[in-house]
């Protein structure tokens, strides 16, 4: 009988924090880590044999580092989800791994919990950013962003930088979830982000939101 847990790579070059990201992902019963990888090269050819729904993978790796592993991963295989766990000072990457697909950013001393949020959030087809991230990108960002918003538009931004999805904002505003999406375009090309990701960051580095 085909089993119906998600399965997952981790990809690490430290192997304890490799194992004990597997210790941690035991207490999920429909979950199911299929290999861990030490390197960016080896998680491409143990993703292209297997096939997991989802990849955790930091960004610093040997042979071949996140930032490109990621543009081939969801170049080759699009329906891989990606999870970056990440160190205070990589926020210099995020952009361009989140152009090549890459789904959520957790900090490394993240605990438990939020990583099995972020983990659920990314297999439901939502994208996750850490709080503690954003909170970090706020020590960077630039001056106020000068952008003309209607104010349907500044409240959708608001849900979408606190993780809620299209069915989720539909239902706390009222609209019709075609309406939020069409909001949602209009955001997109208003800011020039390609994804609900990119937006989270482009809200935060100019001040189009505030983060508690």
């Amino acid at each position: 009988m085909k089993s119906n847990k998600k399965r997952v790579i981790i990809a690490d070059d430290h192997s304890l924090f490799r194992q004990g990201l597997k210790l941690i992902l035991m207490d999920l019963e429909d979950i199911e880590v299929i290999a861990d990888v030490s390197d960016g090269k080896e998680l491409l050819e143990a993703a292209g044999i297997l096939l997991p729904d989802l990849i955790i993978m930091d960004i610093n790796m040997p042979l071949m580092n996140g930032i490109e592993a990621s543009r081939i991963l969801t170049k080759e295989h699009p329906g891989i989800r990606i999870l970056v766990i990440s160190m205070y000072g990589d926020e210099q990457y995020y952009n361009n791994m989140i152009e090549n697909g890459v789904k959520g950013f957790i900090l490394k001393d993240a605990d438990n919990s939020e990583l099995k949020t972020a983990i659920r959030a990314i297999l439901n087809g939502q994208t996750y950013f850490s709080q503690e991230l954003l909170l970090k990108l706020i020590n960077n960002k630039k001056a106020p962003h000068d952008m003309s918003l209607t104010t349907r538009e500044k409240q959708i931004l608001e849900l979408i930088c606190q993780g809620q999805g299209t069915s989720d904002i539909s239902g706390k505003l009222f609209l019709s979830e075609r309406t939020v999406e069409n909001h949602k375009a209009s955001l997109f090309a208003k800011t020039g982000c390609k994804n609900s990701l990119a937006l989270v960051i482009f809200a935060v580095k100019n001040n189009l939101v505030s983060v508690k």
